[in-house]
């Protein structure tokens, strides 16, 4: 059997047969203006964590996780800047210690900025660390009105694919997510529709479509 490492999230887990499996790369994406960061944050409780940030500054990120009424752990919290964010990226990956968890935020910085075999390379060996170390990466790309032209790739790399959606219903806020892609396991076929408020909950208020 496959180790299968918890996202935190009772529901996901529950259909994913108890987690995602160690050394898989997870691309979540999400509209910018969506609350997919609860996912990050409930993350963060299941084991050590390191936070890659590649635009918000480090007490913003750990800011905004103290605040979360959320059950969260404490992560370690960089943030990737200069002139060579992808090699600065790299770096601060290969570091990553065995059996953890590593978020990527968001991975849109370098899906714009790199070409695509620097960019490939990259993934090539962040792959090969979370194998090795048995780890989870969550690669948050942002699926907003510009998105960039290497996230193709980035799907492609990734063994597994959350896909939210976000849109206004009349007076709610209607959030689905589906999971159209999971190597090492079966793909649940339904989407899921979630409360996303201060957790990450199924939307009980109307059937599951």
């Amino acid at each position: 059997m496959v180790n299968r490492l918890r996202t935190g999230i009772d529901v996901l887990d529950r259909k994913l047969d108890g987690g995602i499996p160690a050394g898989s790369i997870v691309a979540l994406t999400a509209q910018p203006a969506s609350q997919a960061e609860l996912f990050l944050y409930e993350l963060t409780a299941t084991r050590g964590t390191l936070w890659l940030s590649l635009d918000r500054t480090a007490e913003s990120i750990v800011s905004s996780i103290e605040q979360t009424p959320t059950n969260t752990g404490d992560p370690t919290v960089r943030h990737v800047s200069g002139e060579a964010p992808l090699d600065n990226t790299g770096k601060l990956v290969s570091a990553l210690p065995e059996s953890s968890n590593l978020i990527v935020d968001p991975l849109d910085v370098l899906e714009a900025q790199e070409p695509h075999s620097r960019f490939r390379a990259f993934m090539n060996d962040l792959q090969t660390h979370i194998v090795n170390t048995e780890s989870l990466a969550i690669l948050h790309c942002l699926d907003g009105r510009d998105v960039p032209p290497l996230r193709d790739t980035t799907e492609h790399f990734a063994d597994v694919v959350f896909q939210l959606k976000t849109r206004t219903m009349g007076d709610e806020v209607e959030n689905k997510l589906a999971i159209p892609k999971f190597r090492g396991g079966r793909a649940p076929k339904d989407i899921i529709k979630l409360d996303l408020v201060e957790q990450v909950n199924i939307d009980t208020s109307r059937d599951i479509a």
